[in-house]
């Protein structure tokens, strides 16, 4: 018995486009709408426009933002050993940040008064300050070698001239008002730092958990774990930094003090302050420093710049290596870059800010770029 079975029908061939041959066959019609390309070209570039203003524009608080993060990681390893001493996270925050006010206020207080008191005696004591520039042996020395008889003491005496003109330091402070605005804003600027230093502290493990959610759930535990080395690292490295930033500035106190350079402890904070940015800041610090002592001698100034050629070499052979053996490396070349590229960027707060962001960069780079790399 013979089995019927259907047919089943044969499916049209799919339609295939025209394609324009070299013997003549029809192309397909392609329309192009220009003015709706161009208008929705024309709105990106607007939109594009319009958030790099708003970054513009935000650039400060995105600043101070960044600075207190990484005031807040640096100052969570602390946090931490306090809780490994069975001290309550929320007591070790508020322990920490006392002492940190205290520190900032107690700065404040002592520097503050200085500089008042110094800029009054300069101003009253400007002439004779200038007679005492001229009469100095360097002065001679430079005559000397020059051989431009008194165009040395002639250039001197004009500047100080323009110095003493209480108009000419205000437009090169930018007016009175401009000057007290930045003192103003500085202030406020720090308050700002302070607060949001306590806030990201108080919620660090709150924000780490919460960042991990954005990460797909096959690669969180990667995340975790190289965001915790970053966060590590970075909070190793600003101790570090601050370290010997401490040691420079108690150094540079007691030498300063030894021989004889005006106002050593005014010094020694500004030796403090630059030694926060690593590789640039001891070398822009020891110039100023060096400079500011030709005000008592010549042999002062020597002085103090042969100590900084020491401590130097020092702090980058000893201090540096044993101190920061537990942060991440950042190279040579990728610091100046850093550094220069945050100065430029945001001033001085920038470049404190560019080298952790470096650092996490070389994390980054090391954890998760590199060994994908290698596997393939």
């Amino acid at each position: 018995m013979r089995v019927r079975t259907k047919r089943r029908p044969t499916p049209e061939p799919a339609p295939t486009a025209q394609v324009t041959s070299n013997k003549g066959s029809p192309a397909p019609e392609v329309k192009i709408r220009a003015f709706r390309i161009g208008f929705v070209g024309a709105l990106g570039v607007l939109l594009a426009v319009l958030l790099g203003n708003i970054v513009g524009q935000l650039g400060t608080v995105i600043l101070y933002v960044a600075l207190a993060l990484f005031l807040a990681l640096g100052l969570d390893p602390i946090v931490s050993w306090l809780q490994r001493r069975d001290m309550p996270r929320g007591l070790a925050i508020l322990f920490v940040f006392v002492v940190v006010i205290g520190l900032f206020v107690g700065l404040i207080s002592l520097i503050v008064p200085i500089v008042i008191r110094q800029t009054t005696a300069i101003i009253t004591d400007w002439d004779e300050i200038v007679e005492r520039v001229l009469d100095s042996d360097f002065v001679g020395w430079l005559n000397s070698l020059t051989g431009t008889g008194t165009a040395i003491e002639d250039t001197i005496v004009s500047a100080g001239d323009w110095l003493a003109d209480p108009n000419n330091l205000g437009s090169l402070g930018g007016g009175i008002l401009a000057v007290g605005a930045g003192i103003l804003g500085g202030f406020t600027g720090a308050v700002i730092v302070l607060i949001l230093t306590l806030y990201f502290l108080a919620s660090l493990d709150s924000l780490k958990r919460y960042a991990a959610r954005f990460v797909p759930a096959s690669s969180r535990g990667q995340y975790r774990e190289v965001s915790e080395e970053i966060t590590g690292s970075v909070g190793r490295y600003v101790i570090g930094q601050v370290s010997l930033g401490a040691i420079n500035g108690v150094l540079s106190l007691i030498y300063l003090s030894i021989i004889g350079a005006p106002q050593p402890i005014l010094l020694a904070f500004i030796a403090f302050l630059a030694s926060l940015v690593p590789l640039v800041g001891t070398i822009t610090g020891a110039a100023i420093i060096s400079l500011v002592c030709l005000a008592a001698s010549p042999v002062t100034a020597l002085a103090a710049a042969i100590y900084y050629l020491i401590y130097m070499q020092v702090e980058a052979y000893v201090l540096s290596p044993r101190i920061m053996s537990r942060a991440v490396a950042v190279p040579g070349a990728l610091v100046v870059i850093a550094a220069v590229a945050g100065a430029t960027l945001g001033g001085v707060l920038g470049a404190l800010v560019a080298i952790p962001v470096a650092a996490s960069l070389v994390i980054i780079m090391d954890k998760v770029v590199f060994p994908r790399q290698d596997m393939m």
